[in-house]
């Protein structure tokens, strides 16, 4: 197809339907200068524009088939786009960055006693270390957050936690696990961070 000639967009989806690549790589290129000026626009911080444009490109070809051709297809693709973005926004809002500056002093002396093994924290070191935990569960996403808040700090059972959120009980041993893994990265993050 050459430049100058307008994109038969009814027969490109078609092909791509089809799994034509020729035709997708056509859908690509027409649609990248509209992808790009929306995420220049909406960029989030710590994310590579390219990697969003590619992520949301994946989105368009995996939900090609929900495109009911009741509005034009740049403004479905561009609300796919504007999504992402948004999504992208939300997901730094709910984990930030954390580093061991972010602890007050109380917690930051908790969090050394226990990577130091010193067995001599106080009682009153209880509240520091509630405090600690909620920060650090704060870094999870909000379904990883709620599968350790009910487990761990809560003593529910995984047939409660089943019943409460309507998990399947093989998902909330699954989802538990991989949340705690995230809590001990998180954990040595923070541990390599004070040792820098």
């Amino acid at each position: 197809m050459s430049d100058d000639e307008p994109l038969d967009l009814a027969d490109v989806l078609d092909r791509v339907r089809r799994r034509d690549q020729a035709a997708a790589r056509e859908l690509v290129e027409h649609l990248h200068p509209l992808v790009i000026r929306i995420v220049r626009a909406r960029l989030p911080r710590r994310v590579a524009e390219e990697d969003l444009t590619q992520e949301i490109f994946l989105k368009m070809f995996t939900r090609l088939d929900q495109y009911q051709g009741n509005v034009p297809f740049s403004h479905w693709v561009s609300r796919i786009a504007v999504t992402t973005c948004i999504d992208h926004l939300r997901t730094q809002q709910r984990r930030p960055e954390f580093r061991w500056a972010d602890l007050s002093e109380n917690e930051a002396d908790l969090l050394d006693a226990v990577l130091t093994d010193q067995n001599d924290t106080q009682p009153d070191d209880a509240l520091a270390a509630t405090e600690l935990v909620h920060k650090l569960l704060d870094q999870l996403k909000p379904d990883d957050r709620l599968v350790i808040q009910l487990l761990d700090l809560e003593q529910k059972t995984i047939a409660e936690i089943s019943a409460l959120t309507g998990w399947n009980q093989s998902l909330v041993k699954v989802r538990a696990f991989r949340a705690r893994r995230k809590l001990q990265k998180l954990f040595k993050e923070l541990e390599r961070k004070e040792r820098t």
